[in-house]
């Protein structure tokens, strides 16, 4: 039996799988754009388990497979025992053999890892508190897709230390870029939770815009990430100057991009003047999330494929 492929988190793949998938990305994005009609995962099916709340990943998942020919379950807390105490490795061994494929979208990183233990089929990360590599796939990818290679290149991260700032710190120490990182104080990255070694792939900057000058992409996220709520007032005050504005796209390069993983609240982490600006290319990004999880499916299901 071949070994099971994960991707837990963005460190699970080479970067010579990257370079793969985002190829493929690009080739599929290109048949969804012509219309041509792309099938390899007939008689396949994804279950989709959510834990948290979702948008863009139910819909680009759910989307993306239907497009690639195969179909899916969705699955919520709510209407199934994962909301009623079941162990996770039970449910873990039941799903498995049933579907061909699982995406979950959850708390915390151990959770998704124990599923992953007792699967006898691939387990995507949709988002946990710790990772969410599809969404820096797709941002690495919308990169490329305007600027060409990522490779040496700065990103600037503005805002909270979390899940996203992780991620890109992964992306960096294997595709070779650097991130330059700024945070209010008590909200760092922790270099050691998101596994880096390479200390020379990001550095640290108490101004934003410090970090935002000569930035080839600044990004950003909300300033309270789901399960984070009760302290929405807390952070409000001490990320208050962390708003990526004019004034910060400015410091970075003149041909520099914005994205956002969206959801967005303009006034309070991005200003309405960047993320609906000349420079923002938010709508490619979140439509890319698409394409890369297709060809990610495509990758975990069927392996290098021609097609």
């Amino acid at each position: 039996m071949a070994t099971i492929r994960h991707y837990l988190q963005f460190s699970d793949f080479t970067a010579d799988e990257y370079a793969w998938l985002f190829r493929r990305a690009a080739d599929i994005k290109r048949k969804f754009k012509a219309y041509e009609r792309y099938h390899p995962l007939v008689d396949r099916t994804l279950a989709m388990i959510f834990e948290k709340a979702s948008t863009r990943t139910r819909v680009s998942f759910e989307a993306g497979m239907y497009q690639l020919g195969g179909s899916v379950v969705n699955l919520t807390t709510g209407d199934s025992q994962l909301g009623r105490a079941e162990p996770i490795e039970d449910t873990a061994r039941v799903i498995s053999r049933m579907v061909d494929l699982v995406m979950i979208r959850t708390f915390g990183q151990e959770r998704i890892q124990t599923f992953a233990t007792h699967s006898r089929v691939p387990v995507i990360n949709g988002l946990t508190n710790e990772f969410h590599p599809c969404q820096i796939l797709a941002d690495v990818f919308t990169y490329i897709e305007h600027r060409g290679s990522i490779a040496g290149k700065v990103v600037a991260w503005v805002g909270d230390g979390n899940n996203m700032a992780n991620t890109w710190l992964q992306a960096a120490q294997l595709l070779g870029f650097t991130v330059h990182v700024s945070t209010p104080s008590g909200y760092e990255v922790d270099p050691q939770l998101a596994g880096v070694t390479d200390r020379g792939c990001y550095k640290v900057f108490a101004d934003p815009a410090e970090a935002c000058r000569g930035a080839d992409l600044v990004t950003t996220d909300v300033w309270t990430s789901m399960g984070y709520e009760a302290e929405n007032e807390q952070r409000r005050q001490a990320f208050a100057d962390w708003c990526v504005d004019t004034d910060l796209m400015r410091a970075a390069r003149p041909d520099a991009l914005f994205m956002h993983c969206l959801p967005a609240h303009r006034g309070e982490e991005v200003a309405a003047e960047v993320i609906d600006g000349p420079q923002s290319v938010v709508w490619d990004e979140a439509e890319n999330r698409m394409h890369v999880q297709k060809a990610l499916m495509e990758y975990l299901l069927l392996g290098k494929v021609a097609g």
